[in-house]
């Protein structure tokens, strides 16, 4: 997780927040030990990107009135944009739920030669 960590400039504490839910979701393996790293649980060609995203983000609320009991707006009885950005996101998960995390790295050594 380190490497992970130093490689892509995250924060270690975070990274290791994300790799136990995705742990959890059976997305990763973790593997303890002096030897121990990180792998895929699933092969890639069975990981959803839509799938992750949705069941690894808490919520969705682009704007307060979206969360029940979330603020009440004066026009919220006339409101077109609730409605259009409720559309605009299932377009998000839709689209992204039409790629594998297979059909996103075919391109591994292209991606492997970029210096982090």
């Amino acid at each position: 997780m380190q490497e992970i960590a130093d490689t892509y400039h995250i924060s270690k504490n975070h990274l290791m927040k994300i790799i136990h839910q995705l742990g959890q979701l059976g997305y990763v393996e973790t593997i303890r030990g002096r030897n121990g790293g990180i792998r895929l649980g699933k092969d890639p060609k069975e990981i959803n990107i839509g799938e992750v995203v949705s069941k690894t983000e808490e919520d969705f609320y682009m704007v307060d009135c979206f969360k029940e009991g979330g603020s009440y707006c004066v026009l919220t009885p006339a409101c077109k944009l609730k409605h259009a950005l409720h559309e605009a996101l299932q377009a998000f998960i839709n689209v992204l739920s039409s790629y594998t995390l297979e059909e996103l790295v075919v391109n591994k050594e292209e991606l492997q030669k970029y210096d982090y």
